[in-house]
């Protein structure tokens, strides 16, 4: 009897460890799978990042420079607004996997003038009846983590006219990917903004809205261990060839826009590597999304 006690105890010890164990391991995993730190390529934990309102400017470190001076800071992302083209002549802000991995909010929609522009931002007459899509600069889809950040994509600072064969095209064929490559690489600075030292195609509305010519969208990722940048300089019209057509390094992007990416980033170095060179090997493109743009959103009317 005592050794079947004993057993028992053993026995009943063991199921309470192995218990204890099994609890332990899975609030880790789900603790790890809704906060981002386990990904689809099995990366280790990735903080999120701050609230931009609450870091000043200096603190931003990933942010290009400004040929204007007027910097905005919204919560999720920064701009630097260029009055004389009513444009921002640049966006920033990181992409996590972690925010792409939570539940997407409804797009709101809520298209409006931005009340952090001294001088005014653009307003929606200027684009009715254009024939110009305004066109997002941060993606709504990348804001989709919560309703505050999906609205703060529609203020008008952050909107662009865009040819609609272009906007629902190649450039939402960028965005996709850029999603892509977040959930892949878990964390990537990005900066995207029009092309302000070509001429422009035409200007919109009293408010003399400028429509850009072409577009550049910049990507650092700088999570080890492969360390990489690229980036695109696209028309703003329809384009039927493959995107890589269009990657450039980002050294390329600096001299045509006379921006400076990443100042403060890195080691001088380190950004001379991976700004002078890139590898569009390291950023696989989907074949599927290339089909449905050149068969299908291309010839969105």
């Amino acid at each position: 009897m005592n050794h079947q006690r004993g057993a028992r105890s053993a026995a009943g010890g063991l199921i309470v460890k192995v218990g204890l164990f099994a609890f332990v391991f899975g609030a880790l995993f789900l603790a790890f799978r809704f906060l981002g730190g386990v990904g689809e390529e099995g990366a280790g934990v990735l903080p999120d990042v701050p609230n931009l309102e609450e870091r000043a400017l200096e603190e931003i470190y990933y942010l290009p420079t400004s040929t204007t001076g007027q910097i905005v800071r919204h919560k999720y992302y920064a701009l630097s607004y260029h009055e004389r083209y009513e444009l921002p002549e640049w966006v920033a802000y990181e992409l996590t996997r972690s925010r792409l991995r939570r539940p997407f909010v409804k797009r709101t929609k809520d298209y409006r003038p931005d009340p952090s522009i001294a001088t005014g931002s653009a307003q929606l007459e200027d684009f009715r009846g254009s024939g110009y899509d305004r066109g997002h600069l941060v993606p709504a889809a990348d804001m989709a983590f919560s309703e505050e950040a999906m609205s703060e994509t529609f203020y008008l600072s952050n909107m662009c006219p865009q040819a609609r064969g272009f906007n629902q095209g190649i450039w939402r064929e960028l965005e996709e990917n850029t999603r892509y490559w977040a959930r892949k690489f878990g964390h990537l600075y990005v900066v995207s903004g029009p092309v302000l030292t070509q001429p422009v195609k035409f200007w919109l509305g009293d408010n003399e809205v400028a429509v850009p010519s072409a577009f550049f969208k910049v990507l650092l990722d700088l999570t080890e261990p492969e360390l990489k940048g690229i980036a695109w300089v696209i028309p703003n019209s329809t384009q039927a060839k493959p995107l890589d057509h269009f990657a450039v390094s980002i050294n390329a992007v600096e001299k045509l826009t006379g921006l400076d990416f990443f100042p403060q980033l890195m080691e001088d170095s380190l950004e001379e590597r991976l700004e002078s060179t890139y590898d569009p090997a390291l950023w696989p493109l989907s074949e599927k999304k290339y089909r449905l743009r050149v068969e299908k959103w291309n010839k969105v009317r």
